[in-house]
């Protein structure tokens, strides 16, 4: 199973949208959202292209409300799972926070095979040493939106446990 994973929306949901049809394009059943979405309005593109969309909500969080009433009435296209959320995607661990401090020590504890984060705006994937004599992949798509950086995304592949950074075209 392929993800798209993204983070650091901020309002620019063209650039949202455009990274989620490559990753569709590419392979990805799904797309995770590590936050700083800020309107719910942001998302509308991208649930347009039909992949589930896991979403937490970020530093930034805009309107918590708005974002758990399109979930329950997205029919589970979109699923809004708060401060940060707990997936089981092909048989992965998976754990999703915004803040990368958060992620490198949720990736130490060993309980997860991949965490994602975001809010520094700087891509990168990881494998971490973890108590459990181990290493567990963190990831840090960057900013979708192009925020003081470039405009990244990260393709991952659960399988292969592969994770690529991609450079969205502007």
């Amino acid at each position: 199973m392929k993800l798209c994973i993204v983070s650091d929306s901020h309002d620019r949901s063209d650039a949202l949208a455009q990274a989620v049809r490559a990753g569709a394009a590419e392979g990805a059943a799904a797309v995770i959202h590590c936050g700083d979405i800020i309107g719910t309005q942001t998302l509308r593109a991208a649930m347009d292209v039909g992949l589930p969309i896991h979403v937490i909500h970020g530093n930034n969080l805009g309107d918590p409300v708005s974002l758990s009433r399109w979930a329950y009435e997205s029919g589970g296209l979109l699923r809004y799972h708060g401060a940060d959320a707990r997936l089981n995607l092909n048989g992965r661990r998976i754990f999703v926070v915004h803040y990368p401090e958060y992620g490198y020590a949720m990736a130490c504890t060993g309980e997860w095979d991949l965490v994602c984060c975001g809010h520094s705006h700087v891509a990168g994937a990881e494998r971490v040493g973890n108590v459990k004599d181990s290493a567990t992949w963190l990831v840090n798509p960057g900013t979708v939106g192009g925020l003081a950086a470039p405009r990244t995304w990260v393709l991952g592949d659960l399988e292969t446990m592969l994770f690529q950074v991609r450079t969205a075209a502007t």
